[in-house]
């Protein structure tokens, strides 16, 4: 019986009772007279319950296994937030039913926070119930049926949209952390190439102040091409570097160089020898062969500093043309596309990521052809999922293992010998559970968090290489290890054939 007073009461009532309210409501509104309550034969009592406004009936995460009807008043859903705000994603009025969405696609729990607007009157059907009207009044069934098949729908639609404004945030946080790394060390190095071209000057001065003969001028021109050779010298290890740099800096000190410890790892860094320098010793008295070697030094240092900002703008151009490709993959014609650029362009994006983590990627990419033939394959969408859901389940200091290799097709249409392309990703993390396994690739079905995922980034991910692209995707997965392995036909949907099973 009802407890007056109380913030929710809740009382059994005979479905007779109030067989004349629930007329009046919208799912039941098209019935039969004469033949309604027999048709609910199957119900005897429902629930009938009052609430507050600002009373809470289904909490997120709760088991929710009923189907409700207003009599009066307004029910809110609201979606919960990371940030602890909550969504409006849907309300209804006197006359209308809600619920059923649940119960048809069989999830026990809600993802919504049901609320009451205002003081309400409701009636509320057990899931037994639920079929038995369905089953029973086929009038309330094609109401109940639309109305579900609207809302799961307008849900799916605002879900999509939601997914898409996270992966643009996904994007846009990436591009962010990309730029700030090259932008800042040209900063550093304009700043640092200012006060450089300053000391050059001076040492100019102090240099030129008497004329060079032929001898001197040939030394400096064959200096002035090694440090004007190139910005990538051959790389030494750190090892090597330490005992270069000390062997020069010796030579420079015992040969009366000025700065000389300062000027060693310069020199040595653009890939200078002691013996490189002996013409300047040979040709300068000790005095001039001081100035001229750390004038050399300036000049390598303002060319090293040239090359680190050329460096870096020329990362703000690989960003800025790798997220044009994600940007207008759709827009792309016909054309052939490579697998290994599309997933280092990802990878680029990805990187701030991957380094936030310390997780390492291993790349063997061996598939010959590496290419497909395809009009706007929305590949970076499904490599940015699947990438970025690996590293969320990589440990700090993991390890991701993405793979490519060619197989041959089997079944009709493999007369044209082009095959598939495979391309795997792996991470080591706790693994998928079994029970989980079957449902990943189902829309809205997620392992993250409350609020922290849609259940749509597999879900697209699938229907992009099934449906758009005429591939197959299948993933292996047990504790310590989750494979996602994808297969494109290399010919083109049109004539892709069954792509052979590994053993």
């Amino acid at each position: 019986m009802a407890e007056s007073g109380q913030p929710m009461e809740i009382e059994s009532a005979p479905l007779q009772q109030v067989a004349e309210a629930l007329r009046q409501t919208r799912p039941f509104a098209e019935t039969d007279p004469k033949t309604y309550l027999a048709a609910l034969g199957g119900v005897d009592r429902v629930d009938r319950i009052k609430v507050s406004a600002g009373v809470v009936l289904v909490e997120p995460g709760e088991q929710q296994r009923f189907y409700w009807v207003v009599l009066e008043g307004e029910i809110r859903a609201e979606r919960p937030e990371l940030d602890g705000s909550r969504t409006v994603v849907g309300a209804a009025g006197a006359g209308e039913g809600f619920g059923e969405a649940p119960l048809l696609t069989g999830k026990d729990n809600s993802p919504m926070r049901i609320v009451a607007v205002r003081d309400s009157l409701l009636l509320r059907f057990t899931d037994q119930q639920f079929w038995t009207l369905l089953a029973s009044s086929p009038a309330a069934r094609k109401v109940i049926l639309a109305n579900g098949a609207q809302r799961m729908q307008a849900y799916q639609v605002e879900a999509l949209h939601r997914e898409k404004l996270i992966s643009l945030g996904t994007l846009a946080a990436g591009l962010m952390h990309e730029l700030n790394n090259p932008g800042a060390a040209a900063k550093r190095a304009a700043s640092q190439l200012r006060e450089n071209m300053l000391r050059l000057q001076q040492l100019s001065l102090r240099f030129s102040d008497r004329p060079k003969t032929a001898e001197q001028l040939e030394c400096m021109r064959s200096l002035l091409e090694h440090a004007f050779g190139g910005c990538h010298p051959p790389a030494l290890s750190s090892l090597a570097q330490a005992d270069a740099e000390e062997a020069m800096a010796e030579w420079l000190h015992s040969t009366g160089v000025e700065n000389a410890f300062t000027i060693a790892p310069a020199l040595v860094a653009i890939g200078f020898e002691p013996q490189e320098l002996s013409c300047a010793r040979e040709t300068f008295d000790a005095a001039r062969f001081s100035d001229t070697l750390n004038w050399l030094e300036a000049l390598v240092s303002s060319v090293s500093l040239v090359c680190a900002i050329e460096s870096s703008i020329a990362r703000v151009s690989e960003l800025v043309t790798a997220v044009k490709e994600f940007a207008y993959d759709e827009r792309c014609p016909a054309s052939e596309l490579d697998v290994h650029a599309s997933l280092q362009t990802t990878l680029t994006i990805l990187g701030h990521k991957l380094r936030m983590k310390q997780v390492e990627v291993e790349k063997r990419f061996a598939a010959a052809p590496s290419t497909i033939r395809t009009r706007g394959s929305a590949l970076s969408q499904v490599w940015t999922n699947l990438i970025d859901n690996a590293v969320d389940a990589s440990p700090e200091n993991g390890q991701i293992e993405i793979a490519t290799w060619t197989e041959a097709g089997t079944g009709p249409g493999t007369g044209t010998g082009k095959g598939w392309l495979a391309v795997s990703i792996k991470d080591h993390g706790a693994g998928i559970s079994p029970e989980a396994l079957p449902h990943i690739f189902e829309a809205f079905f997620t392992t993250k968090p409350q609020g922290s995922g849609t259940g749509l980034g597999l879900e697209i991910v699938h229907r992009i290489v099934t449906q758009k692209f005429g591939g197959t995707i299948e993933v292996r997965s047990a504790p310590g290890k989750t494979q996602f392995i994808v297969r494109l036909p290399l010919s083109g949907p049109a004539e892709a054939a069954s792509p052979a099973k590994p053993g």
